[in-house]
């Protein structure tokens, strides 16, 4: 006599067929949500639960519990776990928080090598430790379940993020004058011209360390459909670096520039010779600049004291040069000059400079602050 199945049939509403059928076609979805889906269709088929556990290569409990949650549930419910299900976890939050705790300290001060954390050192310590500290649990942690736990936790060890702290106890003081000084440009800007005894305001700053670096062998050009980029030989010679001494008029825009070996206190007093002669006498030269100690050291202020009324200093907070305008063009001729530059000497370096400069000053761009003090986020 043939088997007879006693179990009742699953019915299934045209909307459900439909959405087990894309259930069970899905690449995206969780993979036993798909064989679930699967079982389902096959038992409303008419196959055997034999047959399906053997067509999905499976046991024939598993497709029991599944046409049995969905004769008593539903489709939804058979889809996925009861809750409750599973196996309790071990891992107490004492332990998860011992855990957070550890990687809010450097590897470092807990007799690493390291400076940071990374999964696996983690994993490692406490393993290491766990017990001792009274979280047996631990003891088969794996970097997975660390990266998991961590995440949870929205703490990620291995990423540094910079800030600026507050090292001048005068830092908001100085702050309000150095945009006081910007204000009054964007207004004499707008007017036409500054007060008659004021000719200029200059963003000023040095850039050290420009490499005078030499190719070892000539640079390959691109070539279209074979080479996108220009080719260059990994090796290369050193001649030494340049430092350019600039200071941007934030009315024209306009770009005086000194480039030396040295930045000095010489070299300062040079770069004040040049502003001194660029622009017409009698009237105060505005510089913004930061705290170098060649800016206001004994040689600086006897050469100073030989133009009185000339030259006005506003000085940005210490550790506060991006206060600076000048910051900005130095930004950009990292970006476009500077950027894989090679020559054959300092000399040619200093030449490419200046003639960057001229250049410059052919177009001339007028930079503006545009952040209001609100919007400065120091620590």
């Amino acid at each position: 006599m043939p088997f007879v199945s006693r179990r009742a049939p699953l019915r299934l509403s045209p909307s459900e067929l439909e959405m087990l059928t894309a259930l069970s076609q899905s690449r995206t979805e969780a993979a036993a949500r798909v064989q679930r889906a699967s079982m389902l269709l096959r038992f409303h088929a008419n196959e055997s639960i034999s047959q399906i556990a053997r067509n999905l290569a499976t046991n024939r409990p598993r497709v029991e519990r599944c046409v049995s949650k969905a004769l008593q549930l539903g489709v939804t419910q058979a889809l996925a776990d009861l809750p409750g299900r599973g196996r309790r976890p071990v891992m107490t939050p004492q332990a998860r928080a011992w855990v957070v705790s550890l990687a809010c300290q450097k590897p470092k001060d807990l007799g690493y090598a390291q400076e940071l954390w990374t999964t696996r050192l983690l994993a490692q310590h406490i393993r290491k430790h766990c017990v001792a500290a009274g979280y047996k649990s631990l003891s088969k942690l794996g970097r997975g379940t660390v990266s998991k736990i961590l995440s949870a936790n929205q703490v990620r060890p291995h990423k540094i993020q910079y800030y600026l702290e507050r090292r001048d106890p005068e830092f908001d003081a100085k702050m309000v004058q150095v945009l006081h000084v910007y204000n009054e440009v964007a207004i004499w800007r707008e007017k036409g011209a500054p007060p008659p005894d004021l000719v200029a305001v200059l963003s000023y700053d040095e850039k050290p360390g420009i490499q005078a670096i030499q190719n070892t062998a000539p640079d390959l050009p691109p070539v279209p459909e074979k080479y996108a980029t220009i080719g260059r030989d990994h090796e290369y010679i050193r001649h030494g670096t340049l430092s350019l001494l600039a200071g941007i008029d934030l009315l024209s825009g306009e770009v005086l520039g000194l480039v030396r070996p040295r930045h000095r206190s010489t070299e300062f007093i040079e770069f004040l010779k040049l502003a001194d002669g660029h622009y017409p006498a009698g009237a105060r030269i505005r510089i913004v600049l930061d705290n170098h100690s060649a800016h206001i050291s004994k040689q600086t202020r006897s050469f100073l004291a030989t133009l009185p009324n000339r030259f006005e200093f506003t000085f940005t907070p210490k550790h506060g040069s991006w206060l600076n305008l000048i910051e900005s063009f130095f930004g950009k001729m990292a970006k476009t000059l500077l950027r894989g530059i090679r020559v054959v000497s300092a000399d040619e370096l200093k030449a490419r400079i200046d003639q960057y400069l001229k250049e410059v000053n052919e177009a001339p761009v007028v930079y503006r602050w545009k952040y209001k003090p609100e919007t400065l986020s120091v620590v």
